[in-house]
């Protein structure tokens, strides 16, 4: 892959992020999003992994929050998408739906 691509988990968190928005995309919530969405248990590495890597290709920035007493005093990470990062999904989807194209409605996957 190169590196303007996505991977299908970098695709999934980036879809996390977009429907958190800016004021709730942050570790915890990213990870319940995907895990509800994707029917399986999502680790908190696997999240933070994918964050820094879409953070290296310029796909997401951060900033930290202030801090909570509900975290013990600790600030948050949030997370929004950057227009690389909008172009890459953008590019995804029109992919996805080239390589379904032409096939039936209810075709085995």
């Amino acid at each position: 892959m190169g590196r303007n691509s996505l991977g299908e988990f970098e695709q999934a968190v980036l879809l996390a992020i977009l429907r958190l928005g800016p004021n709730g995309a942050y570790g915890v919530p990213i990870r319940h999003d995907l895990s509800e969405r994707l029917g399986r248990l999502v680790s908190v590495g696997a999240v933070y992994t994918a964050l820094e890597r879409l953070d290296r290709k310029g796909f997401v920035s951060s900033w930290i929050g202030g801090a909570t007493d509900e975290r013990g005093g600790r600030a948050k990470r949030f997370y929004r998408i950057e227009a690389p990062g909008q172009r890459a999904l953008d590019a995804a989807r029109v992919a996805t739906s080239k390589l379904w194209a032409g096939l039936p409605e209810g075709a085995p996957a």
